[in-house]
């Protein structure tokens, strides 16, 4: 490979272009598009107000919905996060609890961008907005559904597709469309079972991370027309004359072979039990 990109070096792959699409899940979910015309009419909404207080208040619905949006978090666990505790800001990374950290519940540990990570440090370090609130996020649930229902309903959207749980639904849904591996996703969400659990054996929790850190860095910066990515562990690798076989055993469970030449190999320095990622873009593959 000749170049290297964000830490990311290139690799030739052979593995063959598909996508997977369900249509129930689409006629219950927002779209990526609707989803950024949700986001804007919050934005615009806060911003709107000439009195300050007002704004405050709208800003923390803005962040409320921001979180449920990027980081899939349910209402509760946004309402109870203490900020200050909760948010690596360094890491990017939110903690979020069922019913707070004191409630003894697990809590799992959710990669944010860097722009919401700031975004949401902004609003923390707001000198004004801790004068007149509290707790950042100690909204009334009811009021924020409600507010929910209205930047919904501004730009079309039936308002039983603006609640906080469609919207996570349908960050689920961007999230397989946009290539994170199934099992990753469930479990950024906070919906795994047994099954999808033990298919996790192989894989560290740094590992698991690196994964969600590529996708939620990609996705920051929308730059790729990639359309299939596949994270796993080199399995094996056979060496010929000229050119090399990986194997590589997804995240999913899947077998993925890419041929490339020993001299790319050795640049890459691949070798097994290596965690990779081949994505397929005019058969082109990545490695990290």
């Amino acid at each position: 490979m000749k170049k290297q990109m964000d830490g990311v070096k290139q690799v030739p792959t052979t593995v063959p272009h598909g996508r997977i699409l369900s249509g129930e899940d689409k006629a219950r979910c927002l779209d990526t598009v609707q989803m950024e015309r949700l986001e804007q009419s919050f934005r615009s909404w806060a911003e709107s107000p000439n009195r300050s207080d007002i704004k405050l208040s709208r800003k923390r619905i803005l962040l409320v919905f921001l979180l449920i949006r990027h980081a899939g978090a349910k209402l509760s666990e946004v309402l109870h996060l203490n900020p200050s505790e909760d948010i690596d800001y360094k890491r990017h990374i939110v903690r979020l609890c069922k019913g707070g950290a004191e409630s003894g519940r697990p809590c799992r540990e959710v990669e944010i961008s860097e722009a919401l990570s700031a975004e949401v440090q902004k609003a923390l370090d707001d000198t004004e907005l801790k004068r007149v609130f509290d707790g950042l996020f100690w909204v009334d649930p009811g009021h924020v559904r409600r507010k929910f229902y209205e930047r919904a309903e501004s730009i079309g959207i039936p308002r039983e597709l603006g609640t906080p749980e469609a919207i996570r639904r349908s960050r689920a849904v961007e999230l397989l469309q946009s290539n994170m591996p199934y099992q990753l996703s469930k479990r950024f969400l906070d919906n795994m079972t047994p099954n999808l659990a033990a298919s996790y054996v192989e894989f560290s929790d740094e590992e698991m991370q690196k994964v969600a850190r590529y996708f939620i860095d990609k996705e920051s910066r929308r730059k790729t027309s990639a359309r299939n990515a596949f994270f796993g562990k080199i399995d094996k690798i056979q060496r010929g004359d000229i050119q090399a076989t990986i194997e590589i055993l997804s995240v999913g469970g899947y077998r993925i072979r890419s041929v490339i030449t020993n001299h790319s190999l050795g640049q890459l320095g691949l070798k097994r039990g290596a965690l990779v990622m081949a994505e397929v873009k005019s058969s082109i593959g990545y490695a990290l």
